[in-house]
């Protein structure tokens, strides 16, 4: 991958999230509060009296500078653990079905599709009501196995198409192994798409998130994005109109996914020819109907209207004009 290839969304993105990367790691090395220490009174506004005030308290009169420096991390790891979890799982049964065709296939297939008519937002809170103390990686954990049935049936369509290539036939004849086969010559050409599905993954790791702990379902003990929305709404942060409680987090929270869907949107540009900058004059030339540079034979197709290429059809014999 050349640089040149990279587009300014790409770098406005990475920006994005190299900001975001930095508060979540490096913040807590710098702000240096406890999130759960009181430092103020109930809603008390921001002030420039010390660093824990910058953004003001929240309902337990705790920094919340603090609460969303370390609740940045929280939402972030919950997000690449539940993102990686549910990328393998559907990679492995995307790849084995899409493959090995046959009752394996019917089996797998089978169970993907009960899988993708099962609300995932409904297992989720049905897991969480269950778990009696939830953690950040149980939370990871029961997103990322509840994340995967859309994956495995796109990887799935795409190893099937790869399975009748030539070059797969001469790898069977050859001896190869079908471990072999899948991580070598079936997985490079999926490659792009598993990138750009994890970075889809990871986004919506991260808002599920936000959505159990809106619903008083997040990770007990600790602080995330969503606990600090979950408290500003239940202690009326917005009644009230200490919008420093939940206006921040909100923003992070906002940030983050469109960062990510951005990234995603700009990686299909690079993996995919069709979709670079560099043909777009190209393509509206041709969309406009200006000549091309090569010159075409007579009789040979013309650009009518609106740019759409006619060929003349010639008459039949007899026919009268």
């Amino acid at each position: 991958m050349k640089l040149s290839s990279l587009t300014p969304r790409f770098w406005t993105a990475a920006i994005l999230l190299g900001l975001v990367l930095l508060i979540g790691l490096v913040g807590p090395l710098v702000v240096r509060i406890d999130p759960n220490a009181v430092v103020g009174g109930l809603y008390d506004k921001p002030s420039g009296s010390s660093l824990g005030m910058w953004l003001g308290t929240d309902n337990e009169g705790q920094s919340v500078l603090a609460n969303l420096v370390y609740g940045i991390r929280t939402s972030l790891l919950v997000g690449l653990i539940a993102g990686l979890i549910a990328t393998l799982v559907g990679l492995i049964i995307g790849l084995v079905s899409g493959y090995t065709g046959g009752l394996t296939d019917d089996l797998l297939s089978g169970f993907t599709n009960i899988a993708l008519a099962i609300p995932p937002i409904i297992v989720i809170l049905l897991i969480g009501v269950a778990l009696d103390n939830t953690t950040p990686i149980t939370i990871a954990l029961v997103i990322g196995f509840t994340s995967w049935p859309w994956l495995a049936r796109a990887v799935r369509a795409q190893s099937s198409s790869v399975r009748v290539r030539e070059h797969i036939d001469v790898a069977k004849l050859s001896g190869a192994r079908s471990t072999s086969i899948l991580i070598w010559d079936v997985l490079p050409y999926l490659l792009s798409y598993v990138v750009m599905a994890f970075v889809l993954q990871v986004s919506g790791a991260i808002l599920a998130e936000a959505t159990l702990s809106l619903l008083g379902l997040g990770p007990a003990g600790s602080v995330s994005l969503g606990i600090m929305l979950y408290w500003a709404l239940a202690w009326g942060s917005v009644r009230t109109g200490a919008w420093w409680a939940f206006l921040p987090p909100t923003i992070m929270l906002s940030i983050v996914a469109f960062a990510l869907l951005l990234l995603q949107s700009s990686l299909d540009e690079v993996f995919n020819p069709r979709l670079r900058r560099g043909k777009a004059p190209k393509r509206a030339r041709i969309a406009a109907g200006q000549p091309s540079s090569a010159p075409v034979a007579a009789g040979g197709p013309q650009t009518g209207e609106a740019g759409v290429l006619e060929t003349p059809v010639s008459a039949p014999a007899g026919s009268a004009r």
